[in-house]
């Protein structure tokens, strides 16, 4: 007599990160008898829902899906996982939530794991002990770092993802060969900063030159960076074909104006990190630099703001993430004079994103007419394939004209970037 497995669903929430994380997880899952399945229609006995906390919102958000997910699955047992599950476990446990696994709890997962914050974490560098498992994408996360050394007064990162790490050299490598023989046509390398990437004296381009000699048709992507901006090796990285990466870099630079810059902790000024793209814009012809900024910073003045504006017009980012600063108890920002009031945030937000807006719409029309390699992932209801370029823009084309799963080389058309603007502004952070 068999007996039938136990289900189970992960919902992320968040960044590229926390969905390495959730191939970790599924793996885990997976090796203990759970059967994996895709979403809640199908009643599993376990939802996992890998939690955000990078602004205030977003950890709202979590919250609200845990109210949500109780109500309409009443018999399930739910478990919280993430960086909203360091910063206030009892709140998730009101909720409704049965099991809190805070971010080192994560590696004894699917086993009932301590439920009481942790947040002295650990420091040295570490092994996952599995492989990532994507049972229902077409891109590969692998993990490749943990943690951040910065400290800048507004992020919460160290203190729910503790200091920086990186995980070891022959498993991150193990863990592309696998995802790469199994089919996986791009390789995102993911953590909270990639180029911290170091163990066993090797660094992230040494990765990189490992992975990139794995036999097989695929590519590379890095998730957001920061580069030091006198570093340039990560571009001459990119502008070597034999290195597979994609012409792409998310690089934070937070804010356009010295003395915000300041305030937050980052160790650049405005005037470096624009002298820093242009460099890279020499070694890369067409990239696509994406940042993240933030508005309505404590003490942001009027000027201030202008400032921002104008970087983001003079570099001419391809896209952005915008974000309203938000109060994180227990960083130093949260007690800076000065705090801005939502109104004029939310109007200074207005104005980044229409700024932002024109930029990307340059940025594709540059790439009108250039033959773009593209992996196509999936087709929407509107009988249209979408996929990625290497420089990360949106292409569509109608369904069945093109493969799925594979890189095809195609020529760019106003037609077939159509999508990007809405795309850029409202897609997940890499």
């Amino acid at each position: 007599m068999t007996t039938t497995p136990l289900r189970a669903t992960i919902i992320t929430l968040g960044c590229r990160l926390n969905h390495a994380d959730t191939a970790l997880l599924s793996s885990r899952l997976q090796n203990a008898g759970y059967e994996l399945v895709s979403d809640c229609s199908c009643h599993p006995e376990l939802i996992v829902l890998n939690s955000c906390a990078i602004t205030a919102e977003a950890e709202r958000k979590s919250r609200q899906q845990i109210r949500k997910l109780r109500r309409d699955n009443p018999f399930a047992r739910i478990a919280v996982a993430g960086c909203a599950a360091e910063t206030d476990p009892e709140k998730f446990l009101e909720c409704g939530a049965d099991m809190i696994f805070t971010n080192p709890d994560k590696k004894s997962f699917p086993s009932r794991a301590c439920g009481t914050l942790s947040s002295d974490l650990p420091a040295e560098n570490f092994s996952e002990n599995s492989f990532s498992l994507f049972p229902f994408r077409t891109r590969a996360f692998i993990k490749i770092q943990e943690g951040c050394d910065n400290f800048c007064s507004y992020c919460i990162v160290p203190y729910v993802r503790g200091r920086s790490r990186s995980r070891n050299f022959a498993e991150t490598v193990a863990d592309c060969c696998n995802a790469i023989r199994s089919g996986f046509p791009e390789i995102v390398l993911t953590g909270v900063n990639t180029c911290n990437y170091h163990d066993d004296g090797k660094n992230l381009a040494d990765l990189i030159r490992e992975v990139a000699a794995i036999p097989g048709e695929f590519r590379i992507r890095l998730s957001s960076t920061e580069p030091h901006p006198d570093d340039m090796s990560i571009p001459e990285l990119i502008a070597d074909p034999a290195n597979k990466l994609c012409r792409f870099l998310h690089l934070s630079m937070q804010h356009g104006s010295d003395p915000v810059l300041k305030a937050m902790r980052r160790n650049y000024c405005a005037e470096k990190f624009i002298s820093f793209v242009q460099n890279i814009r020499k070694s890369v012809p067409d990239i696509h630099i994406g940042s993240d900024f933030i508005v309505g910073f404590p003490g942001e003045t009027e000027e201030d703001f202008e400032r921002l504006i104008e970087v983001v017009n003079e570099v001419k980012f391809a896209n952005i993430h915008p974000f309203i600063y938000s109060i994180r108890p227990g960083t130093p920002a949260a007690g800076m004079p000065g705090q801005i009031p939502s109104p004029v945030a939310k109007e200074r937000m207005h104005r980044l994103i229409a700024a932002s807006e024109k930029c990307a719409g340059e940025f594709a029309a540059s790439q009108v007419g250039k033959k773009l390699p593209v992996i196509f992932e999936q087709e929407s209801r509107d009988g249209f394939l979408h996929g990625w370029s290497d420089n990360y823009l949106d292409v569509s084309v109608p369904a069945g004209s093109m493969p799925t799963g594979k890189i095809v080389k195609l020529t760019a058309t106003p037609e077939n970037l159509a999508g990007n603007l809405q795309n850029h502004l409202s897609g997940d952070i890499l």
